[in-house]
């Protein structure tokens, strides 16, 4: 069994998050995503100071795939430089580990 991951990205709003739910759990690149919908994110970028609401994305997946996964959300992904970070699930339900490996694509 691979080992597992949540990967989060932020979307500029739900019809954008959305379209990157639905093309990684319908190409098996992430086995659900759940969408949190008015989190409010201050960065900085390129010198200036911004205060935007965005849309949480956290995908569960199998760590052999975050490199696809990656690639897919870079290309449906409208920021410049998106948010793509993975962190290793130490110890889970082990029922929810393997549906997590029955969807996913091998």
């Amino acid at each position: 069994m691979d080992g597992h991951i949540v990967v989060f990205t932020t979307a500029q709003n739900e019809d954008a998050a959305l379209q990157i739910a639905d093309a990684v759990v319908s190409e098996g690149l992430a086995a659900c995503c759940n969408m949190l919908p008015g989190i409010r994110s201050i960065y900085m970028w390129k010198g200036e100071m911004y205060d935007e609401e965005e849309v949480l994305c956290i995908m569960k997946t199998r760590a052999g795939l975050f490199e696809a996964l990656k690639a897919r959300i870079l290309e449906l992904h409208a920021y410049e430089v998106p948010e793509v970070v993975a962190i290793e699930i130490k110890d889970g339900h082990s029922d929810y580990l393997n549906w997590i490996d029955q969807v996913t694509a091998r």
